[in-house]
C-alpha cells in the first residue's frame, strides 16, 4: 500500500524526486515495537548499500501500527492521513518533509527519527539553526503542561546549561524520563517556570506557568547508529517490544539508572527476556551523550485520534490558524450545498442540496444530494447517493476488500468515541463493550447476531470492537454503506434489523483482505474529476 502510494506521488511530482525512498516492514514473527524497527532498518540500509550508508542523512519515519484510535488510517497508514490544505491536498508525508526541509543541509550522517501521526512546529531567528551534528543523540525538545508530560518523554534538563529565553538554545541534558507521573516530575528537578525555564527558579506569582520539556523527533549520528546495529547483529532474532523513546532515551544522560529496565507498564507482554534486552541496551548506551536543543516557542501536535482529529481540523485550534488548515480544500462543493466554517472537506465530491454539520470532516468521499451529516462525524472513503441523515459524532469508513478474487465492500461504522482498543477475557463480558452509546450485547441482539466464540475473528483471545465480525460484506460501495447505517439506525432507535444472510467481517479481517488497488483507484477517479473542474474553471474564466 505505501509503495504504490508514493510510486504515484511521484509520478505527479508531488514529492522531491531526488531522494531516495524505501519502505521496511518488519520482520515476521512476534511484535518488536518501534525500537525494534529503528534496528531492522538499520540492518536494512546495511544490506542495500553496504557501507556506503555511513555518509547518508536518513529520515526514519514509523508509520505501523493499526491505528485502532482512528481506523480511517487503518488501511492505507497514518503517513497518508490527508490534510485539509493543499492544492491537490497534502498529506502527512509531504508536511513531515516540509517541516524538516532545513535539517539536511545542518545534519552530520545519521538517523532522524520521527512517528507519522504528530507535527512539530517551532519558531526561531533567522540567524539561528537547528543542527543535527554532534556525536551520539539529539532530541529536541518543546516546553509543556506537566499533564502533557505524563503521556510523553520528559528531559531533565541541566539548569546552568540554559535559560528559557529566546527561540532556540542547546542544553545538556542529565536525564530523560519516560511518561513520568508529575511526582516523579518535581522529584527529578523536571519542572520549569515559562519565561524562566531553568530548574528551581519558582516565584509565586509564577506558578501557574509551570512547564516540562517535551520530546518529539530525535537524531543519532552515524557512530551510534553503527553501535546499535552490531547490537542488533549479535541479538540473532529480536522477540521482544522495544521502545525507540524509552529504551534508548532512557539509558542516556550522567543521571540514567537501569530503574526502569524492569518497568512493564507499557508493554503487551511481560518477560524476564525483555528486561534482560533492555538491560543489555542500557549497559551499550550508557555514557552517550544526550544533546537536547530546546525550542522555547514551539508546540508539539498529536493527531492519532478521533478526537484530536476533529479538534484540530475544525476547531478554532491554534494548529488550524498556524497551518492556514482550510473548510474546503481540493474538492467539489457548489453554492447549494451547506456546509460549515466548523466543517473539513478534503478531496471529496458533494453533490447540491447536501449538508454537512459543523465539527465533521468529509475525506476521500462522494456525498449525494440527499444527505446529511451531523456534528463532529467522519466520513472516509464512502459513496453515499441514497437520503439519510447520519448522525451526530458517527465514524464512518469504507473498506474495498477481496476476498476469492471477489472484489467486494465493507463499511465500519462507530460512535467517534468508542474504544476499540478495549478487550475483554470472556463472553458473558461483552455487555460492557460499548457501540455508539449502547451495550454491544445489545446491539447483537437487535441484529440477530449471536454472541459466540466465533463472532470474534481472534478466536476467543481479544473479544473486543476491533475483532467483531458485525460488518455486512456487499457487492457495492454505497449499498455497504447503506447497510452500516442501517446497523446503526437500529441501535439508535432499539428497532431490530437483522444481519443473517450476510458475510459479516471484523475491522481486523477487512484489514487482511483489503484491496489497497480499488481503494486508490476511487480516490484518483476523485482526483481526476476536481482537476478537471478546475481546468473548466479556468477555462470559464
Amino acid at each position: 500500500a505505501f509503495r504504490e502510494q508514493l510510486a504515484e506521488k511521484l509520478r505527479r511530482g508531488e514529492l522531491p524526486t531526488s531522494v531516495r525512498y524505501h519502505v521496511c516492514a518488519d520482520p515476521p514473527g512476534p511484535r518488536i515495537g518501534n525500537g525494534g524497527s529503528t534496528l531492522h532498518v538499520l540492518q536494512y540500509l546495511e544490506d542495500l548499500y553496504g557501507d556506503q550508508w555511513a555518509s547518508f542523512t536518513v529520515l526514519l519515519i514509523h508509520s505501523g501500527g493499526y491505528s485502532q484510535r482512528l481506523p480511517s488510517a487503518s488501511a492505507l497508514g497514518k503517513i497518508f492521513m490527508a490534510l485539509p490544505f493543499g492544492d491537490p491536498v497534502y498529506q502527512m508525508l509531504e508536511l513531515k518533509l516540509a517541516m524538516y526541509i532545513d535539517f539536511p543541509r545542518h545534519m552530520k550522517p545519521g538517523i532522524l527519527v520521527t512517528c507519522s501521526d504528530d507535527i512539530e512546529l517551532y519558531s526561531i531567528e533567522v540567524t539561528e539553526t537547528i543542527a543535527l551534528d554532534k556525536p551520539g543523540f539529539t532530541a529536541l525538545a518543546h516546553p509543556s503542561d506537566l499533564a502533557v508530560g505524563t503521556t510523553h518523554g520528559v528531559f531533565v534538563l541541566d539548569p546552568s546549561s540554559f535559560s528559557g529565553k529566546g527561540g532556540l538554545e542547546y542544553a545538556s541534558c542529565h536525564r530523560f524520563l519516560h511518561k513520568p507521573d508529575v511526582g516523579m516530575m518535581r522529584q527529578s528537578g523536571a519542572v520549569c517556570v515559562r519565561g524562566y525555564c531553568s530548574p528551581g527558579n519558582h516565584g509565586d506569582s509564577e506558578m501557574a506557568s509551570e512547564c516540562v520539556y517535551t520530546d518529539s523527533i530525535f537524531y543519532m549520528d552515524y557512530l551510534t547508529a553503527k553501535q546499535l546495529l552490531m547490537f542488533y547483529k549479535q541479538m540473532g532474532t529480536l522477540c521482544y517490544e522495544i521502545d525507540a523513546y524509552g529504551d534508548f532515551l532512557q539509558a542516556l544522560g550522567p543521571g540514567a539508572t537501569p530503574d526502569y529496565t524492569k518497568n512493564m507498564s507499557d508493554v503487551t507482554k511481560e518477560d524476564l527476556g525483555l528486561v534482560e534486552v533492555r538491560r543489555q541496551l542500557y549497559t551499550l548506551l550508557r555514557g552517550t551523550a544526550l544533546n537536547v536543543i530546546v525550542l522555547n516557542n514551539s508546540q508539539f501536535y498529536h493527531i492519532g485520534t478521533t478526537q484530536e482529529y476533529l479538534f484540530h481540523f475544525t476547531a478554532e485550534s491554534k494548529l488550524r490558524f498556524e497551518l492556514d488548515l482550510l473548510p474546503v480544500a481540493f474538492s467539489i462543493c457548489p453554492d447549494t450545498a451547506k456546509t460549515s466554517d466548523q466543517s473539513s472537506i478534503i478531496q471529496s465530491i458533494l453533490e447540491p442540496r447536501c449538508a454537512i454539520g459543523p465539527g465533521s470532516v468529509i475525506e476521500y468521499s462522494r456525498i449525494g444530494p440527499e444527505v446529511s451529516v451531523g456534528k463532529s462525524s467522519i466520513v472516509s472513503g464512502s459513496y453515499i447517493n441514497f437520503s439519510v441523515d447520519i448522525p451526530s459524532h458517527c465514524f464512518l469508513s469504507s473498506v474495498t476488500v477481496k476476498i476469492n478474487d471477489q472484489v467486494e465492500y465493507v463499511t465500519m461504522v462507530f460512535g467517534v468515541g468508542d474504544d476499540l482498543k478495549k478487550t475483554v477475557k470472556v463472553l458473558s463480558d461483552v455487555r460492557s463493550l460499548q457501540f455508539f452509546g449502547a451495550s454491544l450485547a445489545e446491539c447483537l441482539d437487535l441484529w440477530s447476531v449471536e454472541a459466540s466464540d466465533q463472532l470474534f475473528s481472534s478466536g476467543n483471545k481479544r473479544l473486543g470492537l476491533w475483532t467483531a465480525r458485525i460488518f455486512p460484506v456487499c457487492s457495492t460501495l454505497s449499498e455497504s454503506v447503506r447497510m452500516s447505517l442501517k446497523m446503526l439506525n437500529s441501535v439508535q432507535h432499539m428497532s431490530p434489523f437483522k444481519l443473517s444472510g450476510f458475510r459479516l467481517l471484523s475491522v481486523e479481517e477487512m484489514l487482511t483482505y483489503k484491496d489497497v488497488e480499488d481503494m486508490l483507484k476511487f480516490r484518483k477517479q476523485i482526483y481526476d474529476e476536481v482537476c478537471l473542474q478546475r481546468q473548466k474553471e479556468k477555462s470559464d474564466c
